[in-house]
């Protein structure tokens, strides 16, 4: 039953040590990041877009304003001196804003193609970092089933084996394996405690060697049960 209840811790450190916890760990946390700067970007192409919108408003209020001086100048109906020269001067004026403006466009354009760009590689970047997620973890539950299958068979055959084991002796060996990092029963092997690998002494050996073969002996330094064998050495 000790060799079981080992191949069961062993089962279970495996699992904990599986190699993709670590490789999902880090891939979330380049995904977390990834996906802040895709936020961050995408939060960049909409205030780009918005400003974009805007500029070209008043790019489309300046060029209509321009467009009716423009008319008032063609028509003749200002005869004024004064006023011709204040409406030509306006005109002037209107174009100069409105070149302005259309530089002011073509930079926030600029800026929100470079966000989109940014965009678009940030997207990629995330379904590519998502799609490795994907298969470490499916590798991972891969090795859980198989790891959980082996450890419900060992469970299971320990039940039997513990069926069959006195109830005080089994609740002593449940109490040693709790105590001794779940080691609760020891092979005497060339007279050697194989739990904490100490020989045992001349007299602690003759009482093993009397002791009737169903009779629980321990070991007088670890205090776990000895489990004789003709490797023994008694």
């Amino acid at each position: 039953m000790q060799d079981l209840d080992v191949r069961l811790q062993q089962l279970a450190h495996k699992r904990r040590s599986l190699p993709e916890h670590a490789e999902i760990e880090s891939l979330t946390k380049d995904l977390t990041q990834l996906r802040d700067l895709l936020v961050a970007a995408q939060t960049e192409e909409g205030d780009c877009a918005r400003e974009q919108t805007k500029a070209e408003q008043d790019v489309d209020q300046v060029r209509q304003r321009a467009a009716r001086d423009q008319q008032r100048l063609d028509s003749g109906a200002v005869t004024s001196p004064k006023d011709l020269e204040n409406l030509q001067r306006e005109i002037a004026s209107l174009a100069k804003r409105q070149g302005d403006l259309e530089d002011v466009v073509l930079e926030v354009m600029e800026r929100r193609e470079s966000a989109q760009e940014r965009v678009t590689e940030l997207t990629g970047r995330v379904a590519s970092v998502q799609s490795k997620i994907d298969d470490a973890t499916a590798r991972r539950d891969t090795a859980f089933e198989q790891l959980d299958g082996e450890a419900a068979a060992v469970t299971k055959e320990r039940e039997v084996i513990a069926g069959s084991v006195p109830a005080d002796l089994l609740k002593l060996y449940d109490k040693l394996r709790g105590q001794q990092g779940g080691i609760g029963a020891a092979k005497l092997y060339q007279r050697t405690c194989q739990g904490c690998r100490q020989e045992l002494a001349i007299t602690e050996l003759n009482e093993v060697r009397s002791a009737a073969p169903n009779t629980v002996v321990r070991c007088e330094n670890c205090r776990r049960i000895l489990v004789r064998t003709a490797e023994s050495g008694i």
